[in-house]
This record gives C-alpha cells, structure tokens and sequence, in this order.
C-alpha cells in the first residue's frame, strides 16, 4: 500500500483533517486525536495525517524531549500491544492501527514505536516507519538493530544518501564490525547508481528507465520482473523442500513451509495435499492449522467457481451448485469446530454468523450470547444479538442491546457508525422517529456516505420545510 498526499484523500476525509488541524490549533487535542485516528483507519497511508496525530499527541503529553526512555509500556496498553505484536505479520494494517492508537495517548511508550515500525514495513509503508525510527534513533545512535531498520527504511523510498549516512554514523559507532562495512559500501552502491552521474557514465545513453517514454511503463516492467522472479524462486523452494521429505516425510517444518509456499502461488489444491499429510502426522494438527486448512478449502471453491465458462449452457446451475456446497462446507466446517473446541468464543461467533445470514434466527441467538463473553468478539457479538432481536420485532430487548454497546464502544470508527445506523433503524420501527433521526444526524456530520443516511436526514429536513 503506498503512502499518499493531501491531494489522493477523499474530500470528506480531507474535510474530517482541515477539522482535526483546526481542533490541534485551538488545544481542543482528544478531539483532534480521536478525529485523525478515524481518518488513519479509513486511509493507513495518509502520511500528513498520521504527522499531525504525532504533534498532537505530544502536545497533549507536555514535554517535547526524552520521549522514548521508557521500556515497559504504560498502564493498559499492555495486552493491545501484544495483540498488535501477534498480527505484524498476517495484518499488519491492523497492528498499526493499534499501536498508533497507543502512541496517541503515550507518545513516549518505546514498544509501541517498536512494533508500530515493524507493522509499518510489513505493510510497505516506510516513510511512515520513518516518524517512529528517526525520533527513536535520536534516544540510541548506537543502536545496531535500530539504525538497520531506519536505513533499510530510507532504501525502500529511494533515499539511499541518508542510508549510507546512517551506516558512516553507525560505524563510528562499530568501527570493527565487517557486516556493517559492507553494508555500507552496497548503500554507497545504491546511491551511485541511482544518482545523475551514472547516466554520464553509461557513454551517454542514460539509465534504461530514462530511455521509456512512459514512467508508467517502467514501473510495470519492473513490477512484472520482480513477480516472475519470485514465483520462479519459489518453484525451486517447493521442489527443494520436497526433495527434503523424501528422507524426512515426518518434518513439519518442510511440510507447514511447503503449505505456506503452495498459498502464496493461489495452488490452493497442492496445499489441501500437504495439509493432508501434516494431519497424518500424529499431534501435528491444532486449532490453527485447522483453521488455516478451513480457509484454503474455502479459497479452493472460490477458485473453481472463478473459473466456471460463463458460456457454458448450464453454467448457472453449475454456479449454483458449487455456492451452495461451499457454503454447506463452511457451516459443517464451523459446527465441528464449535463442537471439538466448545470454549473457544470466536468460533461461537463465526457459527452465529453463519446461521443469521441463514435466517436461522433462533439458532444464531445463543452462539453470539455466548461470543459476547470474548473481549474481542463481545461488541459485534452484541451488535447481532440486537439484529436478531430486531428480526423477531423485539425492539425493546434490542434497543436495551444497542445502548449498552454504544456506551462501551470507544472512538467514532466504521463499528461505531454501524452501532447507530442499526439502532436508528430499531428506533425507527419502534416509531421513535426524532431519537431515530439523532443516530442517523451522528453519522450524517462525520460520514455523510454511509449507507443511506444522507437520503434519510434529507429528507427529514425537507419535511420541515427546511
């Protein structure tokens, strides 16, 4: 995902910025902090956004200087922070938002500006692992592990200059270390080859990329060369690894790493067969290759239905065939998990799910009863017990459901604008139009484009006559 300017955002996100800086301006600050938050969720990219966050939450927090002597995280952040440290890799996105979230309210929590760098490279976003690696190597100059990630951050957006300045400080540092040498001289490298004077000393003919007329299309050439060197690099990988069983069939290592190699390449079906052969393996399955096995069958279906001839005569009921054995497959698939694992909430979740896109109303009720005991599943938990409440015109019962989550759920997000919109609409068919309309006016001042809440206000003021 790349970092984007003022000029890519939305208007409507633009707007909710010009606010958040205005609010910064007049010391309104958890109003800012709240506001620039939201719009970071909606576009992780948006670097001027993200910078702004960063000078608010440090006016917030007082003193400008030593912001990262702490070690251990402040009060509360303890268990986000390792929630965030679980998902760098699988959702990095996702990492940062929590991390960020952390570094709004302690701008001097150290591992959060750790792990909120490594989420950010994970989701290619190095200028903005850059806000934290820059002020956190000004605390520790010396710091080898730290002064890689911020130079390899520097060499990901083409600033190999300061790359190779940080490795000439880093050595004044490690005078003796021959990795770091090296290092060095390969940046000094990079830095030459992208500069002008190369292009003088390729006899005038200049790079290969000035030679395209379209920058466009270098950049695709470039992209088109990188993936079919790694999809070559890792066939050789899959037969390696293979090669490697035949004297060890029992290595899970080789069988997991073969598995993770066949998903990145979409040969789900490969895959399926070396699950096969991991769960051969005594006590080698657990709950979360089960779940990693779950969703590759599922990506397998969608990937046969994908492929269906669209002329083909009876393509429909061939379409229609397949949904609905995928479909049959993720519901059995949930129901045994459910079964095999009854304490594991998030399961409970994913089968109330399932049974109220079903219409199964009276069977999905206790599943997400139950999920709501999950920290992290507790406020959608809640949210569908309210939908299904409100299915069966218990509008009171899911009224009372909606008020408490509202009450806990923290910050304007998308769960929370999802939060009023359905408890509008409860109000609504309760015949509580002007408390309908106060949910739906919440949603209309910060997002006027959600779901049909502009048409809703509208047309209340029109009728008015306003």
């Amino acid at each position: 995902m790349p970092e984007k300017s003022l000029s890519e955002i939305p208007k409507p996100l633009r707007d909710q910025y010009e606010k958040g800086l205005t609010a910064i301006e007049r010391n309104n600050l958890d109003y800012a902090i709240e506001l620039l938050l939201t719009i970071l969720k909606s576009e992780p990219g948006f670097l001027a956004c993200r910078d702004a966050l960063r000078k608010a939450g440090q006016k917030k927090a007082g003193a400008s200087t030593g912001l990262f002597k702490r070690i251990v995280s402040s009060a509360g952040s303890g268990p986000t922070l390792a929630k965030a440290k679980f998902m760098i890799e699988s959702q990095p996105l996702e990492a940062l938002a929590l991390t960020e979230q952390v570094i709004a309210g302690d701008p001097r929590n150290n591992m959060a500006h750790d792990l909120f760098t490594q989420a950010a490279m994970a989701a290619e976003l190095p200028r903005t692992a850059l806000l934290s690696l820059v002020a956190m190597r000004q605390e520790a100059p010396a710091d080898k592990s730290l002064s890689l990630r911020l130079a390899a951050a520097y060499t990901a957006i083409g600033q190999n200059e300061k790359a190779e300045a940080v490795f000439e400080s880093l050595m004044k540092h490690h005078p003796n270390d021959p990795e770091l040498g090296m290092k060095m001289k390969n940046a000094s490298a990079n830095r030459t080859l992208s500069s002008s004077g190369y292009e003088q000393m390729a006899a005038g003919t200049g790079t290969f990329r000035s030679a395209l007329k379209d920058a466009g299309e270098a950049k695709r050439l470039e992209q088109e060369s990188r993936i079919t060197k790694d999809v070559v690099q890792t066939k050789s990988l899959i037969e390696e690894y293979e090669s490697r069983l035949v004297a060890e069939p029992e290595n899970l290592k080789l069988l997991k790493s073969i598995v993770d190699l066949c998903n990145q390449q979409k040969d789900h079906y490969r895959a399926l067969e070396f699950y096969n052969r991991i769960e051969a393996v005594p006590g080698a399955m657990d709950a979360a290759l089960e779940r990693e096995r779950f969703d590759t069958v599922v990506k397998r279906y969608n990937q046969v239905i994908e492929q269906l001839d669209p002329a083909a005569v009876d393509f429909d009921q061939q379409r229609a065939a397949l949904v609905e054995e995928r479909d049959n497959y993720i519901l059995d698939d949930c129901r045994t998990r459910v079964d095999k694992y009854p304490t594991d909430l998030a399961n409970r979740f994913d089968l109330g799910v399932l049974y109220f896109n079903r219409g199964r109303i009276g069977e999905a009720i206790p599943e997400f009863q139950k999920a709501e005991s999950n920290p992290n599943k507790r406020l959608q938990a809640m949210l569908y017990s309210a939908r299904c409440f409100a299915a069966r015109n218990m509008n009171d019962m899911a009224a009372r459901k909606l008020q408490t989550v509202l009450k806990e759920k923290v910050g304007f997000d998308e769960e929370r604008k999802e939060l009023l919109y359905t408890y509008g609409c409860v109000l609504e068919k309760m015949g509580k139009k002007e408390e309908a309309m106060d949910h739906f006016k919440q949603i209309y001042e910060v997002d006027i484009s959600y779901s049909d809440v502009a048409a809703r206000v509208d047309a209340y003021y029109a009728s008015q006559g306003g």
